[in-house]
């Protein structure tokens, strides 16, 4: 009898595993190895002449985002929908599995946003300046297209203030209570050891083209 409990409890266990996988492959939930919040640097495209450099060579960022990450279906729905603020220098951060045309909504939203989309080459494509929806909206009338592998949300205002504009180059360090788990332009490594970071509590509204996912 014990051993038929014991089985029982690891066809449970394998089951709901199984199914935690499917969900992470279709993308509904995270992978819990997956990033948590990362941060994202801003620079002037190279062909800028306004690009600057320190004595090592370095080029200095026009800004620096601590971004929270969304990359599950559930994440890139709720967004920065539940949140009633955003302070600048803070941010959200969509990760999609490819390079392609996405529609954001601000179904929801309690306050204005910059939309930033940026390609698989780290290229800023397009920037849209998005409102709130009013008393009588709900924001599903309120879209917002560009290409982009990732898709970054600031404080309406925080691009114009920053400089960011179409054109200027990215780079993105994503990580999770590990350690980094990915950092630009193509480095990926594994639970590295670092100093822990707070939790950064943010959110946003998306919705893929051809069916809505905010």
């Amino acid at each position: 009898m014990a051993v038929e409990y014991v089985l029982r409890g690891l066809l449970v266990i394998a089951g709901l595993s199984l199914v935690g996988m499917l969900l992470v492959q279709v993308g509904l939930v995270s992978a819990p190895w997956g990033p948590d919040e990362g941060e994202v640097r801003v620079f002037d495209g190279e062909g800028d002449e306004k690009s600057t450099a320190d004595g090592d060579g370095n080029r200095t960022p026009k800004a620096v985002v601590d971004v929270a990450v969304a990359d599950s279906g559930v994440e890139r729905y709720t967004g920065l929908s539940d949140h009633d603020s955003l302070e600048p220098g803070n941010g959200m951060l969509f990760v999609h599995d490819e390079e392609r045309e996405h529609t954001y909504v601000m179904r929801g939203m309690d306050f204005d946003i910059d939309i930033v989309f940026i390609d698989a080459d780290r290229e800023i494509t397009t920037i849209h300046h998005a409102r709130a929806p009013g008393p009588d909206e709900d924001g599903e009338e309120l879209r917002y297209t560009g290409r982009g592998k990732w898709v970054l949300e600031v404080p309406r205002g925080y691009a114009n203030a920053t400089g960011i504009e179409v054109g200027d180059e990215v780079d993105i360090d994503l990580e999770n209570r590990g350690g980094i788990i990915w950092s630009s332009p193509e480095t990926v490594t594994q639970a590295v050891t670092m100093a822990e970071h707070e939790p950064i509590a943010l959110g946003a509204v998306v919705a893929e083209r051809g069916s809505v996912r905010r």
